[in-house]
């Protein structure tokens, strides 16, 4: 928010008026940089072409950007206590099962895994993919209101074992965060199944400006650019 009538948080993030007197079911959203470019890009050669090198791609750049969380990660583990050190449950976004048939696989789990391959304390890591159902197919969130995005996404997800993400902290994962409204619901559920804290973690964000005003993670500009630095072609080719 760049309004005059926006102020800063505790974390320092800016929300208006309306929006901190809400109640966020996640401690904050990060993204490695704009969905446009080079990053658009290689987010549709993986899901709309199925070029599934571009998930290493993807992942090495989330990655980068959960490097932006570690602080909290380490005052969430002290929080915790010497005898609850279990690992962060990386909880990808899941795809209705008939979407997931036809593209024959889930790119945010695809984009988690390689995360936490080359992620360098991977050991503080653990992927569960099963963790997290989409119980709905939804429509399309395209042209609707914030209000019939939430209804359109409303019991859409569910937790299938609970016991396993009880007292545990959390990072959702997905390729795009677009207005928030997939990721509050996901972390909503997973908040109501136990989880003690949930962070939202994207490769891309659509909010105009949020590489330079939001604590997203580094710039995507040109000398970054997956294209301009020959990574796309790469991806491409292996």
């Amino acid at each position: 928010m760049l309004s005059s009538y926006a102020e800063a948080d505790s974390d320092g993030l800016r929300r208006c008026p309306v929006c901190r007197r809400v109640e966020r079911p996640f401690e904050r959203a990060i993204a490695y940089g704009g969905y446009d470019g080079g990053l658009r890009e290689l987010i549709h050669l993986l899901k709309y072409n199925g070029v599934r090198p571009a998930a290493k791609v993807l992942g090495r750049m989330l990655a980068e950007a959960w490097t932006a969380l570690e602080a909290e990660f380490d005052q969430a583990a002290l929080e915790r206590g010497l005898f609850d050190q279990q690992p962060l449950l990386i909880v990808p976004v899941p795809l209705y099962k008939s979407r997931r048939g036809q593209r024959g696989f889930n790119q945010a789990e695809l984009i988690a895994r390689a995360a936490v391959t080359v992620y360098p304390m991977r050991e503080r890591m653990q992927l569960a993919p099963e963790i997290l159902r989409r119980t709905r197919d939804t429509h399309s969130q395209i042209g609707l209101t914030s209000h019939q995005r939430r209804l359109n996404l409303r019991g859409a997800f569910a937790v299938t074992r609970a016991a396993e993400v009880t007292g545990r902290d959390v990072i959702l994962v997905d390729d795009v965060y677009t207005t928030g409204a997939t990721a509050t619901e996901c972390a909503r559920v997973l908040r109501r199944a136990g989880a003690r804290r949930v962070w939202v973690a994207t490769v891309a964000r659509t909010l105009k400006l949020a590489t330079q005003y939001a604590e997203i993670g580094p710039e995507l500009d040109e000398a970054d650019d997956p294209v301009s630095e020959g990574i796309l072609a790469k991806a491409v080719g292996s």
